[in-house]
């Protein structure tokens, strides 16, 4: 028998709500490293090596996890306590700037150097994110669940926020700064994650590790709500994160200010829209809004395209109501993985979901470029506005698909 990690229901009250605290704590601020890192590591390699080519090789590489390491991160948290994979990851992050702080001072770090710093604060970003979800059931009563959910949701969306501005202004203040700040960030959260009291216990030996890596597309196939918002999440990310590369591509008569300003509101709206779940009543048909909501918000970019010295007011309009209505249905799908998959398999059904919708980020870019190349911002608009419409139509009249997307009423684990 192996030693893994499964639910402690029997945790009293003040020390569930204590350890939230914590997880929650390390979840913001592991998000604010990432995002400022996001932005800072193409920075550095760019200065150190007067590439544009570089510094794009180095935001790619950050992407590579979510590609590569969901799904087997997934396994890892079931097969191992949650609390060692945040001790790991966190002291991985924090060895790793410093590392890149004492190479600074010996006048580099090479190319090399960055890309592996890129690619491991991306893997440890994914296994952090992993066993943060795979506590959650441990940490919080069920009748307290979304509201624990809509809190972790606005703050990360806020983190997400603050973090890209935050890491070009530290770097602007010297090359030394940003990791000197991220090792002190990824220390605090070290020490947050040793306050966690869960402790692991005995459960049944695991899975063989081929049968564990698809165990969670398993789960995930013969659940039919959690099957249909990967299908739509996945869909919907590519269609906005298409949008704002026509939005970018686009903007070269724009002062940069503008095109933050626009790109910001999607955070301002996913931090709102995280706030109100806990307020609004959680509705069955949430992903039926959903996937219409996208349809009226590619609507109103594809009329802002355009409108030349008005593209700015509408698409920042349209990334608002797609940042306010993903993250309610971020919250909704969350809640629900939490409520119908077994404990000892969360983590890899999640891993298996974020793949799909995640995924879809990274094949967004491209998606985007060609759309510029082929048709200009405006018909590339078009473009996405007739794609969602026809998706939006076919899954409302498949009754299948439309049934699917209704959550149940009840859960229970599987």
């Amino acid at each position: 028998m192996e030693e893994i990690f499964t639910v402690r229901r029997d945790f009293p009250r003040r020390t569930r709500a204590t350890d939230f605290a914590l997880v929650w704590a390390a979840s913001v601020i592991s998000s604010i490293g990432t995002r400022t890192l996001g932005v800072v590591y193409p920075l550095l390699a760019l200065a150190m090596t007067g590439s544009p080519a570089a510094a794009g090789l180095t935001g790619f590489v950050l992407t590579i996890p979510i590609l590569i390491l969901y799904v087997p991160g997934g396994v890892l948290v079931d097969r191992i306590p949650p609390r060692r994979v945040l001790l790991f990851a966190d002291s991985v992050r924090a060895l790793t700037v410093v590392s890149v702080c004492v190479a600074l001072s010996a006048g580099g770090p090479s190319l090399g150097h960055i890309v592996l710093a890129a690619l491991l604060e991306g893997g440890m970003w994914v296994l952090h994110s992993l066993a943060g979800t795979s506590l959650m059931p441990s940490l919080v009563r069920p009748g307290k669940l979304r509201n624990a959910v809509a809190k972790t949701e606005s703050t990360n969306h806020l983190a997400s926020l603050a973090g890209k501005p935050l890491g070009g202004l530290l770097f602007g203040l010297g090359f030394f700064i940003p990791f000197v700040v991220n090792a002190v960030l990824f220390t605090l959260t070290y020490v947050l994650s040793l306050g966690l009291r869960a402790q692991p216990r005995r459960g049944p030996a695991p899975l063989p590790l081929r049968r564990s890596l698809l165990e969670g597309f398993r789960i995930l196939a013969s659940q039919p709500f959690l099957r249909a918002s990967v299908v739509l999440i996945t869909i919907t990310n590519l269609m906005v994160n298409a949008l704002i590369m026509l939005f970018v591509a686009g903007s070269g008569d724009l002062a940069p200010l503008t095109v933050g300003l626009v790109l910001g509101l999607a955070g301002v709206g996913g931090t709102l829209g995280g706030l109100s779940a806990a307020y609004i009543k959680p509705r069955r048909f949430m992903l039926l809004i959903h996937m219409w909501v996208w349809v009226m918000a590619l609507s109103t970019a594809a009329v802002g395209a355009f409108l030349l010295h008005a593209r700015p007011a509408f698409f920042a309009m349209a990334l608002f109501i797609t940042g306010f209505v993903g993250a309610l249905s971020n919250v909704s799908i969350k809640t629900m993985e939490v409520e119908c998959v077994a404990p000892d398999m969360l983590a890899r059904v999640v891993g298996a979901a974020r793949l799909s919708s995640h995924g879809a980020v990274c094949l967004s870019a491209p998606l985007g470029g060609l759309l510029v190349t082929w048709c200009d911002v405006s018909g590339g608009s078009i473009v996405l506005l007739v794609a969602m419409t026809c998706v939006a139509v076919a899954g409302t009249a498949m009754r299948g698909f439309r049934r699917s997307l209704i959550s149940p009423p009840a859960q229970r684990h599987v």
